[in-house]
Formats: structure tokens, sequence, C-alpha cells
């Protein structure tokens, strides 16, 4: 049997092997709430798009100000993210911001990199993967976590050289790695050591 949280989802996963009974299963859990409670402490509570919320974007937090007089638009001004119009709509329209502005970020870095390597990246999209950050497919089109735009900017960064590095070695070999250090100009270890410490709470952001 296996039991694990999931940090993103805070759901609790048990597994069961085909020769054990479900009340055995459920027994053998129990035995191990006090685990399961720690796990679940530890893990960031959900965080929501409203006014007088914080975004962390770019790993910075950016609290979200609402005045229902002002435009509906929603703009990037002095570290806040700053809307107007009615409120129930506010979280939406911030969601379809940030994947706009995660687009515009990671195309110009991608397009970066790619003249750096210089390969061709005929296509630059994102979506909301839970177990990737990123991916590059043998037609030239890269494909990105919009959230990576709430990690620093070194960890963004890093994870655009890996993807555009694939455009040369679709592997993970001694000269995928040698060229991913070279287009970043820096060791990408730490980035990818704040990813597996930390992406999973970016996923406890509604978007």
């Amino acid at each position: 049997m296996r039991l694990r949280v999931d940090p993103r989802t805070a759901q609790v996963l048990l597994t069961i092997p085909k020769r054990v009974s479900r009340a055995k299963a459920l027994a053998w859990a129990n035995e191990h709430r006090p685990w399961i409670e720690k796990q679940l402490a530890a893990i960031a509570p959900a965080s929501r798009l409203e006014p007088g919320d914080s975004i962390p974007l770019y790993d910075r937090p950016h609290p979200i100000v609402w005045d229902k007089e002002r435009s509906r638009l929603v703009r990037l001004e002095d570290g806040a993210i700053v809307t107007g119009g009615p409120r129930d709509t506010v979280e939406p329209r911030i969601v379809r911001w940030l994947h706009r502005h995660a687009l515009d970020i990671l195309s110009a870095e991608t397009a970066e990199y790619a003249v750096k390597a210089g390969v061709v990246v005929t296509r630059v999209a994102i979506g909301d993967p839970r177990s990737r950050w990123g991916s590059c497919s043998s037609s030239g089109a890269i494909r990105y976590s919009w959230r990576l735009i709430l990690a620093p900017d070194f960890v963004r960064r890093a994870t655009v050289a890996h993807e555009v590095a694939h455009r040369v070695h679709m592997n993970h070999g001694p000269h995928f790695h040698a060229l991913v250090e070279d287009l970043l100009g820096c060791d990408p270890t730490p980035a990818r050591s704040w990813l597996r410490s930390r992406g999973a709470s970016l996923h406890r952001i509604a978007g």
C-alpha cells in the first residue's frame, strides 16, 4: 500500500494492491493520520484572485487593487494588479490577463534563446499542466505552464532555455545540459531545485 498527499491539490491519495481489501487499506491509512495531518498543514492554503488578495507575480507579492469606478481593463501599476468594473468578474478577468501576460513574456524569452541557439521555434503556447513546466515537440512547438510567471525570473528563464535546447537535442544527455547552461549563462541547477521544492505551491493559486 502507498499513501501520499498531493501538494498541488491537497488530496490524500491511497494506492491499494488488488489483494488488499478496501477496509484493511482504510484502517491502515487511519493509523497514519498524524502523518497525513502534518503533510496537509504544510501545504499553503489555496489562493483566490479577489480584491485585497495578493498574487506572487515573479515570486514577489502583487496586491489586487479594485475600484468599481475604474476601467475593467486589468493593468500592472507600481507593483500592483489594478482593475475596476463589476466585482464578480474580477477573478476571471485577472486569470485571462495572467495567461496573456505569461504568453507575452515566455514568447519573448523563447525568441531570445532561439536566436542564441540558432534554431526556429514554430509556435509558443501556454497551458496549465500538472506534471511538467514545459514541453517541446519535434515540430518545433514549445508549450509552457502559465504558472512560470509566478516563479522567480531565474526559474522561468532556466525553463525556457531548457525547452529551447530541445530544439537541438531531443534528449537529456551531456550535450543537452551543456547547451542549456550556455544559453542561460549560468548553472540551471538552482532553478530545478526551486521547482522541486516550491513548484507545487504555484498550483494552489487560482487560474
